[in-house]
């Protein structure tokens, strides 16, 4: 779908979305909804469908039963499809004894040549037919835009449904027709798609329809060069933006899965990549999926979003964690924009936010042992921690980052030691690791009260010995 979105913007063409809905089992509303969802989550939009409406709609193939009825029709009185009267049954029990004996399990054109006395006896039994196309001798050729001349011999492809006997079409006719009508020129869709491309092409023709151009891209691999799926982590939009990733990240990584505009450049923004995306530059291998790098782009494009987006994408993380309510009021999204400007430098998906900034959005912290070791049990530390207290405690409303390093720095200067000497003990105390964002910066967002309240907290653990 992306590269057909790239294509057609590149172009000046029209991007059409039809549902292909024909599955009643699996298509449901909910999953209809998630899909539409997630492409405009993704940014893709499109010029005919579902709510933008069209010429050529309506653009749910389960709205659309009477067209494809006709058109099987058509297909029957020109003899190119015939009704299959075999049961499910019947066809599994042939099926069985062909391997049985060494020959093909294919359908073998049973039910091709019934004269009309044995349809009617079929009938009269119940049994409801399939309309399958008849599949002719020789071989098709599909001149694919990405591999070049592909043939594929007819011997080895079955006579296939295209509707079924509850009248609802097989994807492979139900696209010929749609595509057809919808006046679709171009195809870009996975390789896995590419032993259906004859049976549509002869489906065209049979039809008298002008074959449009296709371009199969090669399937993504996970890292273990096997075919991608659940086991190598998220493989659904939903579950990317759940995970806290940006979907301009997920659309400039998943075009250079296979497509290149050069060996160097990395990062594209939606108007380069509609610019300079070309089939030509598609590759034919398979792309392998590298979550790894998916994370540094993602992290590339936080890192460049403003910190008042990145607070409103935060809020359902946090909620969810239970940090802040479902909707914070003004002043909480406030301040959960100043939190992502100091943390999105340490961030790698939104969601981290709930790792990376909890001591935001805690009342008490927990401290990383080794961090507690190192500098929350040295000797000097209830000293240190006791006067930064008191001293920061003094700034009244006048706590800010430039008073609070003023603070801390003059204090070690008293000291005669170094700045860092009583920057990480106050750290540890407040955050409860041994890295943050800017310390004064922090400090001054957590606020008077709650800076002073951890240190105390730091100061009865360590008189406690614990």
């Amino acid at each position: 779908m992306l590269f057909n979105w790239l294509f057609a913007r590149h172009h000046g063409g029209a991007f059409v979305l039809r549902i292909e809905d024909t599955d009643v089992e699996r298509s449901t509303e909910a999953s209809v909804d998630a899909i539409i969802d997630s492409i405009r989550w993704l940014g893709l939009d499109w010029d005919e469908g579902p709510i933008v409406g069209g010429a050529y709609g309506p653009y749910f193939q389960s709205q659309r039963l009477d067209i494809y009825r006709e058109y099987a029709e058509r297909l029957l009185s020109t003899g190119h499809a015939y009704r299959c009267y075999c049961t499910p049954e019947e066809l599994e029990k042939a099926r069985a004894a062909a391997l049985e004996r060494g020959e093909s399990s294919g359908y073998s054109g049973r039910c091709r040549h019934l004269s009309p006395e044995e349809r009617r006896a079929f009938e009269a039994e119940g049994r409801k037919p399939v309309i399958r196309f008849k599949v002719g001798d020789g071989e098709t050729v599909v001149n694919d835009l990405i591999r070049g001349e592909v043939r594929f011999e007819n011997r080895f492809i079955d006579d296939f449904v295209i509707l079924r006997s509850d009248g609802y079409p097989m994807y492979n006719f139900a696209a010929v027709v749609d595509d057809t009508l919808m006046r679709i020129s171009h195809i870009i869709r996975g390789d896995e798609h590419l032993p259906n491309t004859p049976k549509q092409i002869m489906m065209y023709r049979a039809l008298g329809f002008e074959v449009p151009k296709f371009a199969h891209v090669s399937m993504i691999l996970g890292p273990d060069r096997t075919k991608l799926s659940k086991r190598h982590g998220a493989t659904s939009i939903e579950q990317y933006r759940e995970d806290g990733y940006l979907p301009d990240a997920l659309v400039n990584y998943l075009v250079l899965l296979g497509w290149a505009y050069d060996s160097s450049q990395q990062i594209f923004s939606r108007e380069e990549l509609v610019e300079k995306f070309s089939l030509e530059r598609v590759s034919k291998n398979p792309a392998v999926f590298d979550p790894d790098k998916l994370l540094w782009m993602n992290g590339y494009y936080l890192r460049a979003t403003d910190a008042r987006t990145l607070a409103h994408l935060a809020v359902q993380h946090l909620a969810r964690a239970g940090f802040v309510p479902k909707a914070p009021d003004d002043r909480e999204m406030a301040r959960i924009e100043r939190i992502m400007g100091l943390l999105r430098e340490r961030m790698r998906t939104v969601k981290d936010v709930v790792t990376v900034g909890d001591f935001f959005f805690t009342e008490h912290v927990s401290y990383d042992p080794g961090a507690f070791e190192k500098f929350l049990a040295r000797e000097d530390a209830p000293e240190i921690l006791g006067e930064v207290k008191r001293r920061l405690w003094a700034l009244g409303d006048e706590f800010t980052a430039e008073r609070i390093e003023g603070v801390l720095r003059g204090y070690a200067a008293e000291l005669g030691r170094k700045a860092g000497d009583v920057i990480h003990p106050v750290r540890v105390a407040v955050t409860g690791r041994a890295a943050s964002p800017g310390l004064f910066e922090v400090l001054e967002v957590l606020g008077r009260e709650a800076t002073c309240s951890r240190l105390d907290d730091a100061l009865s653990r360590l008189s406690a010995g614990n």
